[in-house]
């Protein structure tokens, strides 16, 4: 059913959405299969999250799907990190001592470009680079992964969604082929993803966060996923989320964050997840392999 038809009774789901998935049929075999895994900041429990590296180490993992962030530099280009800020990822406060707090937003991409992301985490990684958003879906691209891109902070980037899909376009990403399966656009704030499916209806979108029972049908008209922290979920919320249909006219989806041990992997597909984001894709992928 629609998500505007069940607005009434979405409150009741909570506790009785698992008894009233049907027990058989496309949608009930659809909740029993294996989570994707999705390799958080790549594989970023083994390289320097959101660089190159960890995106080819989760592919000699055999990983598939990838996750990263997306800020915008002080010049208008957009980079991949996580934080706001340069300095715990990278060595901006030794090469520019005086410019703190080393906000990605004060910085040219020619500036970061200049900074080694890798040290950090080890010397085998020195030199790495803070990716470019270009230079980052090539990488997945060669690779041939699929895209989990979280837009960060947009209220500090006003307008990043229409350039976030336009350098999407410009690289390929917006054709049927990635919009069938291989790239999912998500963030914290509902206005950005709104915005997304707004901008570019045929984009899958998700939304980070546990939003009330009560108010999922008004999300599941412009997001095609709900994806909560893993301390958040149950088997309820989970069961209640994938009761509705969105936008795609497809029933909604649940990637859950941030799952790095065997024993919550399975317990997390015992929830009936979609997908399971991870700093540990091998120790997640293992734990499910028989699922």
């Amino acid at each position: 059913m629609h998500a505007r038809a069940v607005a009434a009774t979405t409150t009741a789901l909570l506790g009785a959405a698992a008894l009233l998935l049907p027990a058989s049929g496309a949608l009930a075999h659809e909740v029993a299969e294996r989570p994707r895994v999705i390799a958080h900041r790549g594989a970023s429990a083994y390289a320097p999250e959101n660089t190159l590296a960890a995106v080819d180490r989760a592919e000699r993992m055999g990983i598939d799907w990838v996750e990263n962030d997306v800020q915008r530099t002080e010049d208008g280009q957009l980079v991949v990190i996580h934080d706001d800020s340069l300095r715990r990822t990278t060595d901006a406060e030794e090469v520019f001592p005086e410019r703190a707090p080393w906000k990605v937003r004060d910085f040219t991409a020619a500036e970061i470009a200049r900074l080694d992301a890798g040290s950090w985490f080890g010397p085998v990684y020195a030199g790495a680079r803070v990716p470019t958003l270009e230079q980052y879906v090539r990488r997945v691209e060669h690779n041939h992964q699929k895209l989990l891109l979280e837009i960060k902070n947009p209220e500090l980037y006003p307008g990043i969604e229409r350039q976030t899909l336009k350098l999407l376009g410009n690289e390929g990403w917006l054709d049927r082929r990635h919009l069938t399966g291989r790239l999912v656009v998500q963030s914290f704030s509902a206005d950005s993803i709104r915005t997304v499916h707004d901008l570019k209806p045929g984009v899958t979108t998700g939304f980070l966060g546990t939003p009330p029972v009560a108010e999922l049908p008004g999300y599941a008209t412009f997001t095609d996923q709900i994806n909560p922290s893993y301390a958040s979920v149950s088997r309820g919320y989970v069961a209640a989320v994938q009761a509705l249909t969105g936008p795609h006219d497809r029933r909604l989806h649940v990637f859950t964050w941030t799952v790095d041990d065997a024993s919550t992997a399975l317990r997390a597909a015992g929830y009936g997840v979609d997908g399971v984001i991870t700093n540990r894709p091998d120790v997640v992928r293992g734990a499910l392999r028989g699922w």
